[in-house]
């Protein structure tokens, strides 16, 4: 596979961001995005980005994995990756809006050879909040029910634990009150509500915990009923474009890939149309690909040329280089 050259200009409206030369390492575009080859803090450093400084409203990302993600992230591990991770912060704020959200995303890790679970991710969250002075604004946790057992010594011969299938999501802000809505993000009703919406009537009064709930607050029809910091979703997808693309094109498919419904439920709540959303770690650039469905603009980074070239198949009408 060749080595990517720069992109050609786009003809773009004067709503885009992107209007003039893109920067050299672009290794595609749309109407709505870049993506970007190279060390996100080595682009974010050299001033290539200058242009987005304060116009990012959301980084929606997941950073390599603390304890084996190795090659071009230098494999860090402990208290040197807490670090690390901790050094985006300033590279990450420069970016955004006044009222700008970072959604992070961090799996779980298990200490080497034993049934223990690492603390390392939740301390790396702790510190790169603390550190950049953010706002815990809202924890959220993605269960994934379709996740195969892991670990596999504890959970498939041993017995001793049973599967791994979470994640913590921190939505964090240096404001108190980031641009949001979730509005944007109501779940169909239940059948209980949608019955209860349709005869009209509400037992009201009193609870046990003392709550006196009026009958009015529950037979108004908002749309839909307000989400839980749980979000449930699948990734069991063995036949979608981006896997079909690089089965097709003989590419690597990357072995952490993240449900375009996850990425899109913060980019629908957290940011408008035509805003701009960025992912430093982009890898199969699922946050691009939910952007640009979403009529968001968008702005990827990813270090790895093979996932670079595999997330081409999510966009079938980019310009490549």
């Amino acid at each position: 596979m060749s080595t990517l050259s720069p992109a050609v200009e786009l003809d773009e409206t004067s709503a885009s961001p992107f209007r003039g030369r893109p920067p050299l390492n672009v290794a595609y575009q749309t109407s709505h995005g870049r993506m970007m080859q190279g060390l996100s803090d080595e682009i974010l450093q050299s001033g290539a980005l200058e242009r987005f400084e304060g116009r990012v409203n959301l980084v929606f990302t997941s950073p390599p994995f603390p304890l084996n993600r190795k090659k071009r992230y230098g494999n860090k591990t402990g208290e040197e990756y807490i670090e690390w991770l901790s050094s985006y912060g300033p590279l990450l704020k420069k970016m955004l809006t006044p009222d700008g959200s970072i959604v992070m995303e961090v799996g779980n890790a298990w200490e080497q050879g034993a049934p223990v679970m690492s603390t390392l991710p939740i301390r790396s969250l702790l510190q790169f909040q603390e550190d950049n002075e953010l706002n815990l604004c809202q924890e959220f946790v993605w269960q994934n029910p379709a996740k195969l057992p892991t670990p596999a010594q504890w959970v498939n011969v041993d017995r001793v634990r049973v599967k791994d299938s979470f994640t913590k999501v921190w939505w964090m802000s240096a404001s108190t009150k980031p641009k949001a809505d979730n509005r944007r993000v109501l779940q169909e009703y239940s059948k209980s509500m949608k019955d209860l919406l349709k005869n009209g009537k509400y037992n009201a009064g009193k609870r046990p915990s003392e709550h006196h709930i009026g009958e009015q607050s529950f037979l108004t029809d908002n749309g839909g009923a307000i989400p839980g910091s749980v979000l449930t979703y699948a990734n069991t997808q063995a036949n979608d474009e981006y896997q079909i693309y690089c089965r097709d094109n003989e590419i690597e498919v990357h072995p952490a890939r993240m449900p375009i419904e996850l990425a899109g439920f913060f980019i629908n709540f957290l940011t408008d149309p035509g805003d701009l959303v960025m992912d430093p770690f982009a890898g199969t650039n699922t946050t691009g690909a939910a952007s640009e469905r979403l009529n968001r603009f968008w702005l990827s980074i990813e270090a790895e040329e093979k996932y670079v070239l595999g997330s081409l198949g999510r966009f079938p009408n980019s310009i490549s280089a």
